[in-house]
């Protein structure tokens, strides 16, 4: 198994370059293929910011990549509850820390819109200090 970095995944969704979307390819049809929350967090950032993508497009793109037979994740089932949040209207990034904190018993925030966008979506509270 190999882990990847985002610029790869980044050329396989967009075909932005033609060279370095061909090396993509090859590497996803011939590996199995470990993706970090690290590279997916940045994954997203970029297809949002450098990219346009809305966030139905963004969590779009990463359920098919997700979803290759050959794709390998730390946590599978906390990647799909932070997409299926973000498609619901959670930042990402968000979503995936609330994902991460799920055997606390809060999170402690000062962002006013995560917190009340996070309100019973799980027993960790997202708290303002």
């Amino acid at each position: 198994m190999i882990s990847i970095d985002t610029n790869i995944i980044i050329r396989f969704l967009t075909q932005d370059d033609l060279v370095q979307y061909k090396a993509a390819f090859s590497i996803f049809n011939s590996n199995e293929i470990f993706i970090s929350n690290t590279v997916i967090l940045e994954t997203e950032w970029v297809l949002r910011y450098a990219y346009e993508f809305s966030s139905f497009e963004v969590c779009d793109a990463l359920e098919k990549l997700f979803g290759l037979h050959n794709i390998h994740l730390s946590n599978p089932t906390h990647i799909a509850q932070a997409i299926e949040w973000h498609r619901k209207g959670m930042d990402f990034s968000d979503a995936l820390h609330l994902t991460q904190c799920q055997q606390y018993s809060k999170l402690l925030t000062f962002d006013k819109k995560f917190s009340s966008k996070a309100k019973g979506l799980t027993h960790c509270s997202v708290e303002l200090p």
